[in-house]
């Protein structure tokens, strides 16, 4: 974060304030603040902040007015794109960079879908002997493990919505597994049950749980979880578990 100086009005001495930082968030809905103020946006300028918020490089001016805009000519999708952008120059409110016909969130902005990335990437990327110091679910915040814009329905965001659900429920999954193996069952079941509340139907999800429970010795607990599974695949989707997670389970039901 930048900073600007200003004078004293006691003895003249620079004082330093924060320099203003805008925030994005996409999970679970659409909020932009500035410095912890709401900052409101018509729905066109909301469309086009989320659109390059979710890239990590610019966009081309052109296919940025033609994905947003699907249903108009190219000189209106144009001309949309342009009201767009009037609407976010604001003073002190910089938020799209725009360089030779390319688009871009400005640096200065926070956006929670890119924090939540790195925690992931950080998580999968993570050495064996640095299980210990893996970033903790806890650290994310509830709202970050909302899904992405849920309440829009443009098209481009359907592949984007997958992708960072897939990125988010494997990191979560890997977690619980790496903390399982250093006898963190706490931390285990945490990002167990945001694995499963994440994608509930996802057997590998509801495995990683299981194991963390059948891993401290809570037999009964992970009986339970196996049977709330069971039951919610074959209400839902007509299906039963894999062979897999009936071997899992195997013991404990003959017992």
């Amino acid at each position: 974060m930048t900073a600007t100086r200003e004078p004293s009005s006691r003895n003249g001495a620079a004082v330093v304030r924060p320099q203003p930082r805008a925030s994005l968030s996409l999970l679970g809905g659409f909020e932009l603040t500035w410095d912890s103020d709401p900052v409101r946006l018509p729905v066109p300028a909301q469309r086009l902040l989320a659109f390059l918020a979710v890239r990590d490089r610019p966009v081309e001016r052109t296919y940025t007015a033609e994905t947003l805009w699907l249903e108009s000519t190219a000189n209106r999708a144009c001309g949309s794109l342009r009201s767009a952008l009037w609407r976010l120059r604001r003073p002190g409110h910089e938020l799209v960079d725009l360089t030779a016909g390319r688009l871009q969130l400005a640096p200065e902005v926070v956006v929670d879908v890119r924090l939540m990335v790195a925690w992931a990437r950080s998580v999968l990327d993570a050495p064996d002997e640095m299980a210990s110091a893996l970033p903790r679910v806890g650290a994310l915040g509830a709202a970050v493990l909302g899904d992405l814009l849920p309440e829009w329905y443009d098209d481009w965001l359907v592949v984007e919505r997958e992708r960072l659900r897939e990125l988010r429920v494997r990191a979560l999954e890997h977690l619980c597994v790496r903390l399982t193996e250093i006898g963190s069952f706490g931390q285990a079941i945490e990002a167990g049950l945001a694995a499963v509340n994440t994608e509930p139907l996802r057997e590998s999800a509801h495995r990683c749980l299981i194991g963390v429970y059948l891993a401290e010795g809570n037999q009964a607990e992970a009986l339970r979880a196996y049977r709330l599974y069971r039951d919610l695949l074959r209400d839902q989707v007509g299906l039963g578990p894999s062979a897999r997670m009936e071997e899992l389970v195997d013991s404990l039901q003959g017992r």
